[in-house]
C-alpha cells in the first residue's frame, strides 16, 4: 500500500469530526425529551438558557429554580434543559425516565430535550457551537449558557450560580 494513502486513512480515522456545522443558534433542530423536533428559530426574539442537567446531582434542586424562571420570564426567556450523563453517571434514564422524574418532582414545563453529551469525542453538536461561541465547556451538571435574544453568546453561568440569581434576572430583563 502506498505510503501517502496510508497516512490519509489513518487521518482519516483519528480525525475530529467538524468543530460546528451550524452558523447560527437558530439553526439548530433538535429532539425534545418527547421525539419531537423542536426548531431554535421559534426562540428568536427572546433569550435562550441552555443548561445540561442531571437528576441524581447535588444540584438537581436547580429544576425548581429553572422552572420558576420559566414561569416568571418565559415571555422574556426561554429555558432548554438537556439531560446528559457526562459527570459520574448521575442521568443513568432513559429519556422517558427523564421526564417522568422532572413532572413528578420538579413540576418541569420548559422545554427539556434527549440526553446529549456535553463533553469529549461524542460531544453534541450544540455543545460544540456553545464552546465555539463561548470558549468554555461544563464543568459539571447545571452549567448555563445565556444566548442573547439576537442569538449571539452572552454569559457563561457555572453550576453553583442559580439560575434565579440577580445577575441573570437582570441581563434578561434589560
Amino acid at each position: 500500500m502506498n505510503q501517502s494513502v496510508l497516512i490519509f486513512i489513518m487521518f482519516s480515522l483519528f480525525a475530529k469530526p467538524p468543530v460546528v456545522a451550524q452558523q447560527s443558534i437558530y439553526d439548530f433542530q433538535l429532539p425534545s425529551l418527547e421525539g419531537d423536533q423542536i426548531d431554535f428559530s421559534r426562540f428568536k426574539g427572546k433569550w435562550i438558557l441552555i443548561v445540561n442537567t442531571a437528576s441524581k446531582c447535588g444540584y438537581t434542586p436547580q429544576y425548581k429554580e429553572l422552572q420558576k424562571l420559566h414561569e416568571l420570564y418565559g415571555d422574556k426567556v426561554a429555558v432548554l434543559g438537556f439531560p446528559a450523563n457526562n459527570f459520574f453517571w448521575q442521568e443513568p434514564g432513559s429519556n422517558d425516565d427523564i421526564a417522568e422524574f422532572c413532572e413528578k418532582n420538579y413540576g418541569v414545563s420548559f422545554q427539556m430535550f434527549e440526553k446529549v453529551s456535553v463533553k469529549g469525542a461524542s460531544k453534541h453538536p450544540l455543545y460544540r457551537w456553545l464552546e465555539a461561541k463561548s470558549g468554555k465547556t461544563p464543568t459539571w451538571n447545571f452549567c448555563k449558557f445565556l444566548i442573547g435574544p439576537d442569538g449571539s453568546y452572552r454569559n457563561f453561568y457555572a453550576s453553583a450560580i442559580s439560575p434565579m440569581d440577580q445577575q441573570i434576572i437582570r441581563q434578561i430583563s434589560n
